[in-house]
């Protein structure tokens, strides 16, 4: 399951909540974050394009372990890059493993106003240079498996449509 989307889409919040509910309904699964991923397995890359790309390569490495394991893999990342995504999206079908990308979608002035760490701000003032959604683009998916605007759905109802789509 990868959730894509700008900066303060909601991302985290609904990893999150979806790894709650399926491990609750004892679907083992883990978030592989974004943010979380920068201190360790991507540790020491850039936000240029190159640093982004392989940042999203790691990511979808790592959850093809652990899809090939048997669990749900959760990856909240923003991946703004569209050929980023359909490249994870291609080696996991070539391991006839299961890849739904879901739009995690909300307009800039929504996320920027619900942003946590303050990064839109710093973006805005020149202190973030290319950061995602001010001055660096997302390219949205074409044909993701579900979008969902967290502008207009809570986090539960997005839950829910995300588990629908998860089951057989």
């Amino acid at each position: 399951m990868w959730l894509t989307g700008i900066p303060a889409s909601g991302k985290t919040t609904i990893a999150l909540a979806l790894e709650d509910a399926l491990l609750k309904a004892g679907t083992p699964c883990i978030v592989l974050d974004g943010d979380t991923l920068r201190h360790g397995l991507n540790a020491g890359l850039d936000f240029s394009l190159s640093g982004r790309a392989e940042a999203v390569r790691r990511a979808g490495e790592a959850a093809l372990l652990i899809a090939e394991s048997g669990s749900t893999a959760i990856v909240s990342m923003v991946s703004p890059v569209a050929s980023d995504r359909a490249m994870v999206r291609r080696r996991h079908e070539s391991t006839s493993l299961a890849f739904h990308e879901v739009f995690i979608d909300a307009p800039v002035q929504v996320a920027e106003s619900r942003d946590p760490k303050g990064h839109y701000a710093r973006a805005r003032s020149g202190e973030l240079p290319s950061f995602t959604g001010v001055s660096a683009p997302y390219e949205p998916p074409p044909t993701p498996s579900l979008h969902l605007r967290t502008d207009q759905a809570g986090v539960h109802e997005c839950v829910n449509a995300i588990r629908a789509i998860l089951k057989p």
